[in-house]
């Protein structure tokens, strides 16, 4: 009794934190539809998931693989939905709308598993270990590694995702800094910030941006919007940590590594599979999974002619495309179903309009967006913007790119936030921890903030004691810098026009690219209104 009363006076609690979860879209039954946020099922599929999602966050400690819990759960919050509805006399809506969720799940299920098998493929094949020991052998020193692995990173992941990415730069790092832990901990800090900022510019970089282009909510060319924007979130962060490696350099590792039979062909057979999707998605206006599906085809094709050119290898040992499947991260596959199908139907029970309202509504887009930012480091991405997608609050393309930036860029901020960081704790074997990311937060909310669209450019005008001072550098967060040097006796207080009666709003809509309808409707509430 006592939990079901705490669970009835957080209600709303429990609302807002659902907004951080994802919320797949359910179908439409018309009017057979319960709002069961009051009702008893809604309070115990709510307590059901945040007890799964804790078991999904404790995995390192625990090694309870995250797919188990979510699914379980799944499977009883539909139970316990279908149990409501047929008790209602309306047997079939839930059957419809948990048909819709699968189906929301198969799109992105074998968009992944044909992506993970390409990559899996290139890594049996020695593609990413030539990388690796190619960067080795060239003799670099520590701060050239340094900037080497990230931008590597930086430039990988938008193709081979941000988790892969990140462990092939670790190996490298580790290899290169043994006996020297300052320089892993901070390289590895700098591999997550790259790895996440670089996949957050394209589609196929992270799970985010590849929910978000499926939807068609944002073109395939529209992400590259970001480019500036997620460089300067790995740039801003690594030239600070920059100066905090030591000048030296490591001693040479001789090694050799030779790209087995195929690999070259693989690594061009899965570019050819991403224009693929993107030519079905753009042109002819087909799911982005049937292109990659296709993909997998290429690559069953080429798999064969390379199986039959192994002759001296022992049957078991060739190359088996059916091996690569098998080797795909299952368990991720799994979780992501866990998720979606089970909030899917906490969607369905009506918590939908509650998150939005609190999010989207109350915060607004702008403060909502960079919460979903923050939130990603403490969550997870995927279901925050699963929640986003799903509320589908009215905004436009600016903020959606604002969005998909704050969620992709977001998870640096802790290493527990995004799947590279928590990949390189493991791999690290104890250089990289939590506590070591954490104590170069200040750096990378730096970035972070620098980070968002960037609309006034230097020398866009201010008016200040009758004249017109340039600002200097991009808008940071909610800050701008000016330049005061013909101007030495303004100080705290000084009255500063951005536009008005002494400068037009037509000149600032020119020098920012924009018309004046834009920064006008651009005020937020915070700014204060005087009528007259």
């Amino acid at each position: 009794m006592g939990l079901l009363l705490l669970v009835l006076n957080m209600n709303k609690l429990f609302a807002l934190l659902l907004s951080f979860f994802p919320i797949v879209a359910f179908a439409s039954v018309g009017s057979e539809t319960l709002d069961l946020t009051g009702h008893w099922a809604g309070y115990l599929a709510l307590t059901l998931f945040v007890i799964a999602y804790i078991f999904v966050m404790v995995e390192e400690f625990t090694h309870f693989r995250k797919s188990k819990p979510v699914i379980l759960v799944a499977g009883a919050i539909w139970a316990v939905i279908a149990w409501v509805y047929v008790d209602q006399g309306l047997p079939d809506a839930a059957g419809v709308a948990l048909r819709h969720n699968i189906l929301e799940y198969a799109e992105l299920f074998l968009f992944l598993l044909v992506a993970m098998t390409y990559i899996e493929a290139m890594r049996e094949r020695l593609v990413f270990e030539r990388l690796k020991v190619w960067l080795i052998n060239k003799g670099f020193s520590f701060r050239q590694l340094f900037w080497l692995t990230g931008f590597l990173a930086f430039f990988i992941s938008p193709i081979a995702d941000n988790l892969t990415t990140a462990l092939i730069m670790g190996a490298v790092v580790m290899a290169v800094g043994s006996g020297n832990n300052r320089f892993i901990s901070i390289a590895f800090v700098n591999i997550v910030v790259a790895a996440n900022a670089g996949g957050a510019f394209s589609p196929f970089g992270d799970i985010t941006t590849l929910m978000v282009w499926q939807k068609g909510i944002v073109g395939f060319e529209q992400f590259f919007s970001l480019f500036v924007p997620s460089l300067v979130n790995f740039i801003v962060p690594a030239s600070i940590m920059h100066f905090f490696i030591k000048n030296e350099t490591p001693e040479a590792i001789e090694q050799s590594v030779t790209i087995k039979d195929g690999g070259v062909v693989i690594t061009f057979m899965f570019l050819l599979t991403i224009a693929t999707a993107v030519s079905f998605h753009s042109f002819l206006h087909l799911p982005p999974a049937m292109g990659m599906m296709t993909g997998l085809g290429y690559l069953m094709v080429v798999s064969y002619f390379v199986k039959r050119r192994q002759t001296d290898e022992p049957t078991s040992e060739r190359f088996d495309v059916f091996r690569k499947i098998a080797n795909a991260e299952w368990d991720t596959l799994l979780f992501f179903f866990g998720v979606i199908i089970s909030v899917g139907g906490l969607g369905f029970m009506g918590y939908l309009a509650l998150a939005s309202e609190a999010m989207y509504i109350q915060l607004g887009a702008t403060y909502a967006n960079i919460l979903v930012g923050i939130l990603s480091a403490i969550v997870d991405n995927i279901p925050v913007m699963f929640a986003v997608l799903t509320m589908q609050p009215d905004m436009s393309l600016g903020q959606w790119l604002l969005v998909t930036l704050t969620a992709g860029v977001g998870g640096s901020l802790l290493s527990i936030g995004s799947a590279a960081g928590v990949a390189l704790m493991g791999q690290s074997k104890g250089h990289y921890t939590f506590v070591s990311h954490l104590k170069w937060i200040w750096a990378i909310a730096l970035g972070y903030g620098d980070g968002y669209p960037q609309h006034a450019p230097s020398g866009t005008p201010v008016f200040i004691h009758g004249r017109q001072i340039p600002i200097v550098g991009r808008v940071s967060m909610d800050l701008v810098t000016v330049d005061l040097t013909e101007l030495p006796n303004t100080k705290i207080g000084t009255e500063v026009e951005v536009f008005g009666q002494n400068l037009s709003i037509n000149e600032v809509a020119s020098w920012c690219g924009t018309i004046p309808h834009t920064l006008m409707t651009g005020l937020t509430s915070r700014v204060p209104r005087h009528y007259v």
